[in-house]
């Protein structure tokens, strides 16, 4: 059974942190890339970071210099380290699993989502 579980989410301050922490379980594929996307209400959901197998990243520019992105290959497990925070950055974050199968088919796997909250 596959899982993606995230956790850290919460309620904070503007200029103040937080961490986020995704673990996946049960895919029985390589897992490519691990990130963190972002849904605000009423606006699609964004890319927030990425990071490759080899720690490889991407970051989208809003967040660039505030956020980090980490990852702990053998535990499936994503971090997200959110600095500065604004409160432009209030969203649903969610985590997503990329992984590469049998004649490279590619499957995704998302979380259930974590609110972040961030008090002007």
């Amino acid at each position: 059974q596959v899982q993606v579980v995230e956790s850290g989410g919460g309620l904070v301050q503007a200029g103040g942190s937080l961490r986020l922490t995704c673990a996946a379980s049960g895919i029985v594929f390589s897992i490519s890339t691990m990130g963190w996307y972002r849904q605000a209400p009423g606006k699609q959901r964004e890319l927030v970071a990425v990071i490759g197998r080899f720690g490889d990243t991407n970051y989208a520019d809003s967040v660039k210099g505030r956020f980090t992105i980490s990852r702990v290959n053998a535990k499936n497990t994503v971090s997200l380290q959110m600095n500065s925070l604004k409160a432009d950055d209030t969203a649903v974050y969610y985590c997503n699993a990329h992984a590469i199968g049998s004649y490279r088919t590619e499957y995704d796997y998302w979380g259930q989502g974590t609110q972040v909250t961030v008090s002007s």
